[in-house]
């Protein structure tokens, strides 16, 4: 059978049949896209595993502020692992990313209020790993926001096997109209910035360590059957085993979350042992009883409680100061 010619006397090939294609994806948005939702991820696996640390570093002893940190840390880790998961599904993809959003924004809220009024009793210290997870927040805030606003691909059409029905543009894009699009886009940078500053303001208005005075004298109280000794407030103090009779090995963020007794030497009528003081690095003055420098802890929320007794953090082994008359 001969091919049809032209006038010319040329054969013409045969057009082939109009194969179906798969784009790809325009290097602009897709791969602006895929940066946003993996720095996005890892920022939010980088505050929970901060939070996860602080949680077993003490703050599961904290009555309340234990679960929330231990929640945090679920929510952290569940979240930065459904932004990976859902990139090949914009509906998804864009709520996950939100979600993410307002989770950070919410766990910054939480540490801020917990430094400027306290939270469930309990009130936060300057901590470097406190500064880190809040700059971690604001800015998996912002990447997460500009993930969830950020424009879908415009040749996300799904693609199907050949002879297979043809496939639906997705219209989800449509959904948030460049109108809208853009002051959200402006109301997040905003409060990403103003995030950031009350951040900086927080922290250096929060206390970096804070000692607990004992001028006011030492005194006793029996918890879980024992006879411990506690500050004038009814605190429980406690000695720290790396401590010798004449130094203190708890500085930095040791003594941010185990507060150093300071103050004079002072005891309440009949308190057995022996009272004495060292001189700290920088020239503060730490009660001793029985050659055990002493400090409070910054999990006790409350007089009669011993939420620090024989935890192993910062380096060494805690206990409750006991009293035996």
């Amino acid at each position: 059978m001969r091919r049809p010619e032209t006038t010319t006397g040329q054969a013409q090939p045969t057009p082939a049949p109009h194969a179906r294609t798969r784009h790809p994806e325009p290097p602009g948005p897709g791969g602006r896209n895929v940066l946003l939702r993996v720095a996005g991820a890892g920022l939010l696996i980088a505050a929970g595993a901060i939070h996860l640390d602080l949680y077993l570093t003490g703050y599961r002893t904290i009555p309340a502020i234990g679960w929330l940190f231990l929640l945090q840390v679920i929510a952290a880790f569940a979240l930065g692992l459904a932004v990976l998961a859902t990139g090949g599904r914009p509906a998804a993809s864009r709520l996950a990313a939100a979600a993410g959003a307002g989770f950070a924004l919410a766990t910054l809220g939480g540490y801020l209020l917990s430094v400027w009024t306290g939270l469930f009793g309990f009130r936060e210290v300057r901590t470097t790993a406190g500064l880190a997870a809040g700059v971690i927040d604001v800015a998996a805030f912002a990447v997460l926001a500009a993930l969830a606003l950020a424009p879908a691909r415009a040749d996300a059409a799904a693609t199907t096997p050949a002879g297979g029905p043809a496939a639906t543009p997705s219209r989800f894009p449509a959904q948030i109209p460049p109108a809208l699009t853009r002051p959200a886009a402006t109301t997040a940078a905003a409060l990403a910035a103003a995030a950031l500053v009350l951040l900086a303001v927080a922290v250096a208005g929060a206390s970096p360590a804070a000692s607990a005075s004992g001028s006011a004298g030492l005194t006793t109280t029996v918890i879980g059957g024992t006879t411990v000794l506690t500050n004038a407030r009814g605190f429980t103090l406690y000695s720290f085993a790396p401590d010798t009779p004449a130094t203190s090995t708890c500085y930095g963020s040791c003594a941010a979350y185990w507060p150093p007794v300071t103050g004079t030497a002072a005891a309440s009528p009949g308190l057995p042992g022996a009272i004495a003081a060292i001189t700290r690095t920088g020239g503060a003055r730490q009660l001793t009883y029985n050659g055990h420098p002493l400090y409070t802890y910054i999990g006790d929320s409350a007089p009669g409680q011993a939420n620090g007794n024989n935890l192993n953090l910062n380096g060494g082994l805690w206990h409750e100061v006991p009293v035996s008359r």
